[in-house]
């Protein structure tokens, strides 16, 4: 397992800050004072959280162009047709899945294609889940075509925790499938819209993971 590098600073910035109190701590308390142990022992469980939130596993990434693959890892809270207003102006399948904070936030590409629109959204910081989340959060849309023509989106959400959403998508750029499309700090969520006629793979409450667990079958 290593970290992703969009943790780096914050992890830098963090031992710093944690570094400093502990020793203003030492320095104004007396000797062997349980504060300043329960402090310590406080800030490592911290620091050890804020770890483990940029962890990125060692995985086997599923490659399959007839397969549309989990962006992300979570649970899955939506699957139904609903109205996709910004880029498709029509009705597809929509399927959404929820990030707590203690899941892995890398995101990735579900399927291999052409970057054909890109747009970030500046917005609101609703709880992941609410109804008008998808079009109020702050939020990425992405769109690849693929080589037989089929468009997938993509979109990042922000929720109420998390606070700053990375992308690295970049229209007309070739993408692969499960490679990396970007992190999302903090507990989110990623909407897909896909075709009406595909297959899905996954029920309700299901946990997935990215680039591994198949969202949907051509």
């Amino acid at each position: 397992m290593k970290l992703h590098k969009e943790g780096n600073r914050i992890l830098i910035y963090s031992l710093l800050i944690f570094a400093a109190i502990l020793i203003i701590e030492k320095l104004l308390l007396p000797c062997c004072s349980i504060v300043f142990y329960i402090s310590s022992f406080i800030l490592l469980v911290l620091y050890i959280l804020i770890v483990r939130f940029f962890r990125m596993p060692n995985r086997q990434m599923l490659i399959d162009n007839n397969k549309i693959i989990c962006p992300c890892d979570g649970k899955v809270v939506v699957i139904e047709e609903a109205e996709e207003p910004e880029y498709f102006n029509d009705k597809r399948l929509q399927i959404s899945v929820f990030m707590s904070p203690n899941n892995v936030h890398v995101n990735r590409y579900s399927v291999s294609g052409i970057v054909k629109y890109f747009k970030y959204h500046p917005g609101k910081y609703l709880v992941a889940w609410h109804p008008k989340s998808s079009t109020e959060n702050e939020r990425t849309t992405v769109v690849v075509k693929m080589e037989n023509g089929t468009e997938i989106l993509t979109r990042q959400i922000a929720g109420a925790v998390a606070r700053r959403i990375i992308c690295y998508a970049k229209e007309g750029e070739n993408v692969n499938q499960s490679d990396e499309l970007g992190f999302i700090k903090f507990g989110s969520r990623v909407d897909l819209f896909l075709p009406t006629n595909v297959k899905v793979e996954v029920e309700i409450n299901q946990i997935v993971k990215g680039g591994q667990t198949i969202i949907a079958s051509f």
